[in-house]
């Protein structure tokens, strides 16, 4: 039971994924973030079909290897077996001539060793970082849509102008659809290290760990937007997870989500 805490279980990230697109539907159900939640779907299950099939040793490929090593290590012996020692052998020209011509072959040799060698560990390292490269893309399509939901123009509305994205958003559907974003960035960083729990290589955590930098940052702009709506609804609604009610002046309220969608929210 404890071994279930010490791993990143996929099928729960496709779950809470699945749930959030949910969420998403029900409170905004023509909004374009709902089909980025949709698509984070499909990448997160696809994540878990991926991880799995990273992870697993590639035998016909591992096969290949071993003949092809083999082969080297034949060439080797071969060249060694060619070699007859004799007098003319030591002599300086002679001695430097053969010895660079040894090194050079075997230099080749075991370079093409090791590069057949690490066939399996660079197939697997690069759909790693294929899939790592489709999630750094999916953050920065969450961070465009968020991007126009600016809390200012609700506490300077004189500052807008004929440029301005037209906000429809009341306080607590721009309050919902922030929230929404920092979810998605955070369950992009989990989808993310899918990919390295069974393949622990270097470059692709170092690209997992990008991301989760990248989908951290923005969520704190995020949130900076979402505190600037709690200060301005302090005075009069709360920002919660469910319609706000009123409450006196200077106090908030926070409550679970419990309201279906409302009707006429079409905001992209």
């Amino acid at each position: 039971m404890a071994a279930r805490f010490r791993s990143l279980q996929p099928d729960k990230v496709v779950e809470t994924v699945e749930r959030l697109e949910r969420r998403i539907a029900e409170y905004f159900p023509e909004a374009n973030l709902r089909q980025v939640a949709a698509e984070l779907v499909v990448m997160a299950r696809e994540a878990a079909e991926r991880a799995q099939a990273i992870g697993r040793p590639d035998i016909p490929l591992r096969v290949l290897q071993w003949i092809l090593i083999g082969c080297c290590l034949t060439l080797v012996v071969w060249v060694v077996r060619q070699l007859h020692l004799n007098d003319d052998v030591f002599k300086l020209d002679d001695f430097v001539q053969t010895v660079d011509g040894l090194i050079a072959t075997f230099v080749g040799i075991g370079a093409s060793i090791l590069y057949v060698a690490s066939w399996e560990l660079r197939s697997k390292r690069r759909n790693a970082l294929i899939a790592l490269h489709e999630l750094r893309s999916m953050a920065h399509i969450v961070d465009m849509h968020q991007l126009r939901k600016h809390p200012e123009r609700m506490l300077h509305p004189g500052l807008a102008t004929p440029s301005s994205p037209q906000g429809t958003m009341s306080p607590f559907e721009l309050s919902r659809y922030l929230d929404y974003s920092s979810e998605l960035l955070s369950m992009i960083s989990k989808t993310a290290a899918i990919y390295v729990q069974e393949f622990p290589d270097s470059v692709a955590l170092d690209a997992v760990n990008e991301i989760t930098s990248l989908t951290n940052g923005l969520s704190r702009n995020i949130w900076q937007k979402i505190m600037l709506l709690d200060r301005w609804e302090s005075g009069g609604e709360a920002v919660g997870d469910s319609p706000p009610t009123p409450s006196p002046p200077g106090s908030a309220t926070f409550s679970t989500e419990t309201t279906p969608a409302r009707d006429g929210i079409t905001n992209n």
